[in-house]
């Protein structure tokens, strides 16, 4: 426990061997009142009367981490801390104290492993602020040790613990690490100091120390700054810096040690230019020189997530990206809504997915493409000059369907234009208390035709929801059952082409 003590007289004691020469009762350690020659207001400091004779005014104890010591010029100036455990008692009081009189310096140091030993200089005394409190008198060293051996270090060094000896050519320590210094007691460079052959040297004299960022950068090309606008280069402990601006694909990090700018998932290069290391679509497949149908990786401009496979068609000029494939009744595409969102399937039987295909349809100007094969083994198709969905909160509606431009089926498929998506779970139709993705056993864009109206009669593209009422949501159906019960049938142009062996839908961008 400290000890606190207070003088009750008009003249303090200077420092803590006028303390002790004072006051007989003055002999064990603790706080007490000094006002040195000069200073304006008394102060307290701590007087260690325990060692080498007592009567020493501590200026600086570091015991356990608990008070920062990364402290501004104000700080250091005036103090900071608690004198019963961790502080600095400040500059100015220094300055005061040790121009006074002729004082020598004390350092003890005990190590992790219960070793001690201090270190004295016979002269010690430093300047005022407006000398920026240098030191301007250090005397003759001597040293003495407890369970260690005495050590003296070179100028500029420290003894201490070190793990890895920085030096001017590898100041983070990452490479260089001396042998010698790995865990073990020795002479080592204090902060700010790095180490230059075998001697220590202040981090601004090193080749490469940058001013403005105050600090010393390896071999090779590093950001300076945190927002990395500023890039150095060091070589042969030659410093070049310029102006750096990150991609708009790229994000300003720091990995593996390293701080620069870093292209984002799916864009490769050196972070001031970042191009795609995928495809946008399969036109950029095309465009790349790829000819064969197959799977590729692509990722649409703005898609929040990694890249992802698509079927790739090359025939009827090529760059086809498929969103929809139908050849046999192996997979259901009576699914809910967040499988239609995700997309579902595999080689033979797809759905791509809305919100991909949102994303598709929104980089660029695309058109749509149908292929049929029906029952009968004809084959029959239709081009769309133009196609766009929206994205989920607007219910990934149809926003734009330029009527057919080539082909000889899909001819009313125009009016599935401007319809929001549905499926059994999500039911945007406009058909009241019908669900026609329920009543037709598929997700589409359905349309509000006639769906509550009774017929007599019945064709392949009415849903019999009743004994004698027939229904129907859209002109075409192509994600309802496959081979299914009657009017349960994928169906396309009306009601006269049910039940086709073979369906797909592609886009390709139009420009």
């Amino acid at each position: 426990m400290a000890h606190y003590f207070f003088y009750q007289r008009s003249e303090y004691p200077k420092d803590c061997q006028d303390v002790q020469s004072q006051c007989s009762t003055s002999n064990s350690s603790g706080v007490y009142i000094i006002k040195p020659d000069g200073f304006e207001e008394p102060f307290e400091v701590f007087c260690n009367n325990d060692v080498g004779g007592g009567g020493w005014t501590v200026i600086q104890r570091r015991d356990s981490g608990a008070v920062n010591f990364d402290r501004s010029w104000s700080q250091y100036k005036d103090g900071f801390g608690f004198l019963s455990t961790e502080f600095w008692l400040g500059n100015e009081k220094l300055s005061y104290l040790t121009n006074q009189a002729h004082y020598e310096l004390r350092v003890d140091i005990k190590l992790s492993n219960g070793a001690s030993f201090y270190t004295t200089y016979r002269g010690f005394r430093i300047t005022d602020e407006w000398g920026q409190y240098q030191v301007t008198h250090i005397g003759e060293l001597e040293s003495n040790a407890t369970g260690t051996s005495t050590r003296t270090c070179p100028t500029n060094m420290i003894y201490g613990t070190c793990i890895c000896q920085a030096t001017c050519e590898d100041p983070t320590g990452q490479s260089g690490c001396n042998s010698d210094c790995l865990g073990s007691e020795s002479c080592t460079c204090p902060a700010g100091f790095l180490m230059q052959g075998s001697d220590c040297i202040s981090a601004s004299e090193c080749g490469c120390f940058v001013a403005d960022a105050n600090l010393v950068i390896p071999n090779g090309e590093t950001s300076v700054n945190d927002d990395c606008t500023r890039h150095c280069s060091c070589n042969n402990n030659q410093l070049t810096c310029r102006d750096y601006r990150c991609s708009n694909d790229a994000v300003c990090d720091v990995r593996d040690g390293e701080r620069k700018c870093y292209c984002n998932e799916g864009y490769r290069g050196n972070g001031e230019t970042c191009p795609r290391d995928v495809f946008t679509d399969c036109q950029d497949v095309y465009d790349a020189g790829q000819r064969q149908d197959g799977v590729y990786t692509i990722m649409p401009t703005g898609w929040p997530n990694p890249p992802f496979n698509v079927h790739c068609k090359m025939e009827n000029g090529g760059g086809w990206t498929v969103f929809q494939r139908r050849t046999d009744g192996s997979t259901s595409f009576y699914r809910n809504w967040d499988e239609y969102k995700d997309g579902f399937g595999d080689s033979r039987n797809l759905w791509l997915g809305n919100d991909k295909l949102h994303y598709l349809t929104n980089q660029r100007n695309y058109k749509l493409r149908l292929d049929i094969t029906t029952s009968s083994g004809s084959a029959k198709y239709a081009e769309y000059p133009e196609f766009q969905i929206e994205l989920e909160s607007n219910n990934y509606r149809m926003n734009k369907l330029a009527r057919r431009s080539s082909g000889n089926t899909g001819f009313y498929l125009y009016h599935n234009k401007g319809k929001q998506f549905s499926t059994h779970d999500r039911d945007n139709d406009e058909c009241g208390n019908h669900n026609c993705a329920q009543q037709h056993r598929s997700g589409w864009w359905h349309i509000d035709n006639d769906c509550s109206y009774c017929y007599s009669y019945s064709y392949c593209y009415y849903f019999q929801y009743s004994s004698r009422c027939k229904s129907y949501c859209t002109y075409d159906n192509l994600n309802g059952v496959y081979d299914g019960g009657n009017g349960e049938m994928i169906f396309y142009d009306y009601y006269n082409n049910c039940s086709p062996q073979y369906v797909e839908m592609k886009i390709r961008p139009t420009s």
